[in-house]
């Protein structure tokens, strides 16, 4: 049997997943990758392990996009048992198919996933959200100077909103504000999703998370819009910012507010049988 590095380190991507869950317990599988806090163990998800090979790169290999560290499974080995020698990192390699593996979880029934940014993914993710009554949603809008939340319920909470920077990189999670897109009839075409910092409002940040894009759409937009409060003589209409919508609500009470996704929305009929006044507010 071979003992070089590079044959057990190979050895061992063979089994990426098994070791991992051996080795790296508390992380977990998500999609390709194993996800840890880091290459010691720590819960968390800033390390992500490769588990099995693919055009990016092969098998067993593994960074820490918090460190800039990367390695191969002899390194998790080393680093998660506290070992010092080569020689007692190989010893624990070469035991390693011996060993009883953790048991894979149990694939379970699930619903047929949803095309990525689809309207019934759309749908889905609003369905699993949560109302904004004591949450960070709640919070961020109250910073805002938005403290009249009556006629917000196109709005919810998600605390663990999926966001993943590009094809590229693995999945995060935030908690985000999820707003309803809808049609004139009502029925939920897509949801805006805001993603929120989780250590509260900054006056660097003002509430929203630090990533690149912390405001994103998905589903069927085009004609439609996140609407607030019900349609009267009274309107407010805000491009892009459900803000504008909801601070016109709180200045002209009571009115609807509508913040479409685009100037072209605006264009689009006003609901309701009668004339309405609409009120654009400036930027």
């Amino acid at each position: 049997m071979s003992n070089t590095a590079h044959d057990l380190a190979q050895r061992l991507a063979r089994q990426a997943e098994a070791v991992c869950r051996n080795y790296l317990s508390a992380g977990r599988r998500e999609g390709g990758y194993w996800l840890v806090g880091d290459v010691r163990n720590t819960p968390g998800r800033s390390m992500f392990v490769r588990l099995k090979e693919s055009p990016k790169g092969p098998a067993g290999k593994w960074t820490d996009a918090a460190t800039g560290e990367h390695g191969d499974l002899l390194d998790v080995i080393r680093e998660s048992c506290g070992l010092i020698d080569f020689k007692d990192v190989a010893d624990e390699a070469r035991s390693f198919p011996s060993l009883p593996h953790p048991e894979p979880d149990r694939p379970r029934l699930r619903t047929p996933s949803a095309p990525t940014g689809s309207p019934e993914a759309a749908r889905r993710l609003f369905a699993t959200s949560q109302p904004i009554d004591r949450t960070l949603v709640e919070t961020y809008l109250r910073n805002r100077g938005i403290t009249t939340l009556h006629g917000t319920g196109s709005l919810r909470f998600h605390p663990r909103c999926y966001y993943r920077p590009d094809e590229h990189s693995p999945t995060e999670t935030w908690p985000a504000i999820i707003a309803a897109v809808t049609d004139l009839a009502g029925h939920l075409t897509g949801v805006h999703r805001t993603w929120l910092d989780p250590g509260g409002f900054t006056e660097a940040m003002l509430g929203k998370a630090p990533i690149d894009t912390p405001r994103r759409a998905m589903g069927d937009l085009l004609g439609h819009a996140v609407r607030f409060g019900v349609a009267g003589e009274v309107m407010a209409a805000g491009r892009r910012r459900r803000d504008d919508a909801v601070a016109q609500m709180r200045l002209a009470d009571p009115a609807d507010g509508r913040s479409p996704l685009g100037g072209a929305s605006l264009r689009h009929p006003v609901p309701g049988h009668a004339a309405a006044t609409l009120h654009r507010p400036r930027r």
